[in-house]
């Protein structure tokens, strides 16, 4: 048999929930497989991974181009796959544009200088890219839609348009987009959405107050469909669209490849955690950090996770007006086929915050 051909790859934002996922999923791979990985975000990870083909690097992508390139030149000189995960969240799209732009223009230009071996360059953008976060779109949402009129804002169409330019200005490499919906999963530090995470933290408070957990978002949203993507099925898809040459320069649509419904989810997720959740009377959450004290104080946990959750984020999310349902056809036509129960997704995130220590174990709530 033919030796496989040496990979080694660079994962940046490991401090967040894809990237943090890409680096488990390499990981899990044969060395024969990937050889190398570098991992880096803007401060090391709580706990390092002990595997000795990673090497953590600590990168800021808004610093120069000439101080990334320095740091970066030694390490990744025999990259030959770059995962681009990072991101700067803000509510205001505005700023969104002005932190995300120079952040991947950054890390290109430092790749495409430093890493003569580069094969394959996977960026990850997301549902914003279809108009999803300003109003109704058609759905289910598919890769060959067309662009909407975004006024500048959009920094996703900046960020895929300079990595087409650059590639083909080099002709060195190809690349993929992965785009995602709802990502839940696992992160060692807070991040700017994390809906799962969330609504555990919302439970339990309710759970420490005697209190049912009412679903604090809207009536139509209570009945609606959705879908998510989570982070481990990224991370599939994400190195199986890099490693194959028939889904060199194609962007791919990312979630677990089935679809709920609010209401029964909820209900799921709350039965879980040992609550009730009747019909809701739509009451807007209120802010209780105190509440969450105790519920560490009793069961354990980590008192800053309360920060942790995207309280912002999922006010929005729960009081939309509209579904968002990507498709996955593309995908599947590749050669994808990994599918994903979403509500057992969500228990399998709980159960990894729970044993990081962020979440109280659930061990220790269901004896009490």
């Amino acid at each position: 048999m033919s030796p496989l051909p040496e990979r080694f790859a660079f994962v940046t934002g490991a401090n967040g929930i894809s990237g943090y996922s890409i680096v488990e999923h390499l990981l899990r791979q044969p060395k024969e497989e990937w050889s190398k990985i570098v991992v880096s975000s803007r401060r090391p990870p709580p706990t390092p991974w002990i595997d000795p083909r990673v090497e953590f690097v600590a990168i800021d992508f808004l610093d120069p181009v000439a101080k990334i390139t320095a740091q970066l030149e030694d390490i990744c000189a025999p990259v030959t796959h770059a995962f681009f995960t990072s991101y700067i969240h803000h509510d205001d799209f505005k700023v969104l544009r002005d932190k995300n732009v120079p952040l991947f223009r950054n890390f290109l230009d430092a790749v495409d200088t430093v890493c003569p071996k580069l094969e394959r360059v996977s960026l990850q953008t997301g549902g914003k890219y279809y108009g999803v976060h300003l109003g109704p779109v058609r759905i289910p949402l598919e890769e060959s839609f067309p662009r909407y009129d975004d006024q500048g804002f959009n920094f996703y169409y900046n960020q895929e348009d300079y990595l087409r330019e650059v590639q083909e200005r080099r002709n060195a490499w190809s690349y993929n987009i992965i785009r995602p919906n709802a990502i839940n999963g696992y992160a060692p530090h807070a991040n700017g959405m994390s809906e799962a995470l969330t609504i555990a933290i919302y439970m339990l408070i309710c759970r420490e107050l005697g209190q049912p957990a009412t679903f604090p978002g809207n009536e139509y949203f209570w009945n609606s469909i959705d879908d998510n993507s989570y982070a481990p099925s990224l991370a599939d898809l994400t190195v199986f669209a890099s490693t194959h040459d028939h889904c060199k320069d194609e962007a791919f649509n990312h979630v677990n490849g089935d679809i709920f419904v609010w209401k029964y989810l909820w209900q799921d997720v709350a039965a879980y955690f040992g609550l009730e959740a009747p019909e809701p009377e739509f009451k807007k959450p209120k802010d209780k950090r105190d509440i969450w004290a105790r519920v560490v104080q009793k069961y354990g946990g980590r008192l800053d996770a309360f920060d942790w959750g995207t309280w912002g984020f999922f006010n929005w999310a729960t009081g939309k007006s509209w579904i968002t349902i990507s498709s996955i056809n593309k995908a599947r036509k590749y050669g994808w086929t990994r599918n994903d129960n979403t509500f057992e997704t969500w228990i399998e995130t709980y159960r990894s915050f729970d044993n990081a220590g962020v979440l109280p174990s659930h061990r220790a709530l269901a004896s009490k």
